[in-house]
């Protein structure tokens, strides 16, 4: 399945914050705050398109369990500061900055 045009500018975006992959340690706080503006089905998407461009560990990624993680086992603070700051210090904004999705 094609992504969205505005799934494709996160991916790209995201892709240009971690320009070396997201660490092991940032993914899932990553995708709980991409949780914060997108669907469950959108955030397996922008996910899988993540593992298939090799931004995301795929060893560690099996994208139907990650939603089950990311809803049951949500991040600490620090590590969700963590991944905000990165994503800040990259130019990139996090919080109110996104546009809302027109799907």
């Amino acid at each position: 399945m094609a992504l969205s045009e505005w799934l494709a500018r996160i991916v790209s975006w995201l892709r240009a914050g971690y320009p070396h992959g997201v660490p092991d340690t940032d993914y899932l706080p990553l995708l709980a705050v991409l949780a914060r503006r997108l669907s469950e089905e959108q955030v397996r998407q922008v996910a899988a398109e993540l593992v298939m461009l090799g931004s995301l560990p795929a060893d560690r990624v099996d994208v139907g369990v990650l939603i089950t993680e990311l809803t049951d086992e949500m991040p600490r603070e620090s590590d969700l500061e963590r991944v905000r700051a990165h994503l800040r210090a990259g130019g990139w904004p996090i919080d109110d900055g996104w546009p809302q999705a027109s799907e």
